[in-house]
């Protein structure tokens, strides 16, 4: 009985272990490399389409009007999205030392000028260094709680 046993005890023990080694052989085989794609890639990250870097919509529709001098031509609605941001990077690029593309990107080189802009006119003490905290944001709102009448 012992050795009926034993010999039972193997041979589940044996079919068990080719079980698993199939089933983990299943799992890892499951997507070969070539076929599997990253979770995002380059060409799916797109600009956010509206970034009001902590305005709310009445003064962010303020900084529109105020824009319309830089070639803003869009509605005042209160999104600063591609098109204002743009005008935008018009100003801060003849004005305020924007080096970079007319893309309406909100990037690191956008708020380093729009930094200078604000610590010119708007009492921003902080560093010129394109991160745009309270105190940015602080002197933005200053800016645009300035209004701009005849607009919208």
């Amino acid at each position: 009985m012992r050795v009926l046993t034993r010999g039972l005890l193997s041979t589940i023990a044996v079919a068990g272990i080719a079980a698993g080694s199939l089933a983990g052989a299943g799992v890892s085989f499951a997507a070969p490399a070539s076929v599997s794609k990253p979770a995002v890639g380059a060409e799916a990250v797109t600009p956010l389409a509206v970034n009001n870097l902590g305005l709310n919509t009445t003064e962010a529709k303020n900084i529109q009007c105020w824009l319309r001098g830089y070639g803003y031509t869009g509605a005042i609605d209160g999104q600063l999205g591609t098109n204002s941001w743009k005008a935008f990077q018009r100003n801060l690029q003849a004005n305020y030392g924007y080096t970079g593309a007319i893309d309406g990107i909100v990037g690191t080189g956008t708020k380093k000028a729009l930094q200078r802009l604000l610590k010119e006119a708007w009492g921003y003490t902080g560093a010129i260094d394109g991160i745009f905290g309270s105190g940015s944001q602080a002197a933005f709102k200053r800016m645009a709680a300035d209004g701009y009448p005849g607009c919208g």
